[in-house]
């Protein structure tokens, strides 16, 4: 797996959607197992988790904004049954919504590549 430099972190999504939520008023947690060193720092009104399990817990939504091969094979049942309200927002187009329906989400979007 390719290490990120610090410019592709800069570049990453996740440094423009996050401050919008963050901006509205939502609690944000985050799983970033390949760019968390340079992430911190450029994000420090979030809550950082070691694995997407613990991130979930609780929250009204799941957000998904990278590729890693670590979030191909997620236990989406595991997933939404921890979670608050069982939404999901696929911004890179992984799962599929019947999937995530079968697993327990209650909604999901598919958007991306």
């Amino acid at each position: 797996t390719c290490k990120p430099n610090t410019d592709d972190v800069r570049e990453a999504p996740s440094l423009s959607i996050i401050p919008e939520l963050l901006a509205a008023g939502a609690q944000v947690s985050v799983i970033d197992p390949e760019g968390r060193k340079e992430a911190e720092s450029l994000l420090p009104d979030v809550v950082w988790h070691t694995d997407p399990y613990s991130a979930a817990e609780g929250t009204h939504c799941v957000v998904l904004l990278t590729e890693w091969n670590e979030f191909r094979a997620l236990d989406l049942k595991r997933l939404s049954s921890s979670m608050q309200e069982p939404l999901f927002a696929d911004l890179r187009n992984i799962y599929d919504e019947q999937s995530a329906l079968k697993a327990g989400f209650t909604g999901y979007v598919g958007v991306g590549t």
